[in-house]
């Protein structure tokens, strides 16, 4: 959704979005994208203005906001979900398999980084607008 958004905001150019006119579009409610366009915020990805004029727009050039980015921007969570409580260290199951599944996670993290690294939302844009041509 993230990327839909800033796709969004891109092809507006410096004009402001309502968050309904963006939510139409990804077609789910308004909140929803005030939420994600928070963390896009805070990530500087976007900036928001309240008000009768208000709305979101890109605070970057496409060509200057990688997917990565947006990815750390709303990540919400990890390929493995580890129970809170520590599993048995007297089993040799337990005893290993945090570490290994948090290396194995790292590893992970890092090949999503440098592949969206790869990429820009201006490259999103120009397959969108290939697509549609």
């Amino acid at each position: 959704m993230a990327v839909h958004i800033l796709t969004m905001l891109a092809r507006s150019g410096d004009e402001n979005v309502k968050s309904e006119c963006i939510a139409g579009s990804v077609n789910t409610n308004a909140v929803v994208i005030r939420r994600l366009l928070g963390q896009l915020n805070n990530a500087n990805l976007v900036v928001s203005q309240t008000g009768a004029f208000g709305g979101t727009r890109l605070a970057r050039q496409p060509e200057d906001i990688s997917l990565c980015e947006i990815y750390k921007a709303v990540c919400c969570g990890e390929v493995f979900a580890l129970h809170p409580k520590s599993p048995n260290q007297d089993c040799p199951v337990g005893k290993n398999i945090e570490a290994f599944l948090c290396n194995l996670q790292k590893e992970i993290d890092q090949s999503v980084g440098e592949k969206l690294r790869q990429y820009t939302l201006r490259d999103v844009i120009a397959k969108i607008e290939l697509a549609y041509a």
